[in-house]
């Protein structure tokens, strides 16, 4: 299909978030429990020697097509489950194995900036979860591991890395799945897509940061009046899982507003909410071809 690349406001960014806050508001339970399910299934793959790290990563690139299918799928009123994880890798045998090798592609890059960094910390990740995990015993210890030098840096060269790899991923499973793409053109639209828009994307990040500071700060406040400062901890909880599951409803928005509606070539999605996008431009992509294989 031809994409239509839209190059969306700044303004647009926090209005991802209030969309997917009133999506996930139709189905609370639906969407938290497919959320919770596959954290379950992450959890039972870290069992796993060897492999189990690197099919965790592998199965990022699912995880976000399957939440924006769901919520596809809840924009219509239709059902939200977690067997609409491996839902796109039904019908069409080229976009299936174009999925599983972004998937690939994703857990390898993901798993080398990893052990990149965990060599050059000198574990010190792994360390600080290992010590967190004892509790407050060893706080003297946690405090020895996060001023050894170069942490920061490693943490910095963590995120950034991490950051530069979601790029091309953001939208790239959608643009095989609903585009037709191959994979070296949905990494390229991706990535085309994400920079055109990018003040959208730094908008809709810093309204992720401050809402999750507004929590932190409200619920501390609240529980500390109340004499109940230890239960603020213990509420991040089920909120870290909401925000999460919010994030990943979300997605579905910053595609639409960058390629138009998720499944428009066949009229199917609407939305019933406001979601101009106020665009100025738009441009005719067409990727490079992929290479082949």
């Amino acid at each position: 299909m031809t994409l239509l690349l839209k190059s969306v406001p700044a303004s647009r960014g926090p209005r991802w978030i209030a969309d997917a806050l009133r999506l996930f508001a139709r189905r609370p339970l639906a969407f938290t429990m497919m959320f919770a399910a596959f954290m379950f299934a992450a959890l039972v793959s870290s069992l796993l020697p060897y492999v189990g790290g690197m099919l965790q990563m592998m199965a990022l690139p699912l995880l976000s097509l399957g939440f924006m299918v769901a919520s596809q799928s809840a924009l219509l009123d239709g059902p939200v489950h977690p067997s609409q994880f491996i839902e796109p890798l039904r019908p069409d045998p080229v976009r299936r194995s174009a999925l599983l090798r972004l998937c690939l592609i994703y857990g390898v890059s993901a798993v080398a900036i990893l052990l990149l960094c965990d060599t050059l910390s000198d574990n010190a990740m792994g360390r600080l979860m290992a010590l967190s995990a004892k509790g407050e015993s060893a706080q003297a210890e946690i405090d020895a591991v996060l001023s050894e030098p170069g942490l920061a840096t490693t943490a910095f060269l963590l995120v950034t890395l991490g950051t530069l790899l979601s790029v091309p991923f953001w939208h790239a499973p959608a643009l095989v799945h609903w585009g037709g793409q191959s994979v070296g053109q949905a990494l390229f639209s991706s990535t085309l897509a994400v920079w055109r828009s990018r003040g959208a994307f730094f908008t809709y990040a810093l309204a992720w940061a401050g809402l999750v500071l507004a929590f932190a700060v409200l619920s501390s406040l609240l529980f500390g009046l109340l004499g109940l400062r230890q239960l603020a901890s213990l509420a991040a909880v089920p909120a870290g899982l909401m925000f999460s599951t919010v994030f990943y409803v979300s997605l579905l928005f910053t595609f639409n507003d960058s390629f138009g509606a998720a499944g428009a070539e066949s009229g199917k999605l609407t939305l019933d909410t406001d979601t101009d996008t106020d665009t100025d431009t738009t441009t005719d992509v067409t990727p490079p071809p992929s290479p082949p294989a």
